[in-house]
């Protein structure tokens, strides 16, 4: 058990101290750091300065973590639309023919394969043939890897990342 679990469970907040320790939630953590972002931001520090701050002024912690208690329905409330969302989504695609959905694991196995290509076995394979192959152009490559993610994450990020560059 981590000393912010430990200290949930000391200072009398069972909620957070079973966020942190993976009680609720799923087992990759993402609702548990969700929690230590929020106590972070709270205490005014990094999320990696959290465990570093509670054992210097657990005071401080203890403060946070009672905001973020208060604060932990909405929390486990958006990570239930999140969750609602991907179930969603998952049960519409499984209708769907497989070409249909497998563009998105089939371009990550391309991509991966065409930077694994450009940074090692492009280099190796000349090195044992004594050829010279050119390289990809790591700036096509960049370009490919942003569409695919652009495509995959969304259009909104795209329009975000923008939006930010041109100033607005």
């Amino acid at each position: 058990m981590s000393i912010l679990a430990t200290l949930a469970l000391q200072s009398g907040l069972p909620l957070i101290e079973k966020l942190l320790s993976k009680k609720i939630g799923d087992q990759g953590g993402a609702l548990a750091t969700a929690v230590i972002s929020a106590i972070a931001t709270r205490a005014g520090v990094l999320p990696d300065e959290v465990e570093a701050l509670a054992d210097a002024t657990p005071g401080k912690v203890i403060e946070a973590m009672r905001e973020v208690e208060r604060a932990s329905p909405e929390l486990l409330a958006a990570y239930d639309r999140d969750l609602q969302l991907q179930l969603a989504t998952l049960e519409a695609e499984k209708d769907d023919p497989a070409w249909m959905r497998a563009w998105r694991p089939g371009w990550m196995y391309l991509l991966g394969f065409l930077w694994l290509w450009n940074l090692v076995i492009l280099h190796v394979a000349n090195a044992i043939w004594k050829t010279a192959l050119p390289p990809l152009p790591t700036t096509d490559l960049l370009a490919l890897t942003g569409l695919f993610l652009s495509l995959y994450m969304g259009g909104h990020t795209v329009l975000r990342a923008l939006g930010k560059a041109g100033g607005k």
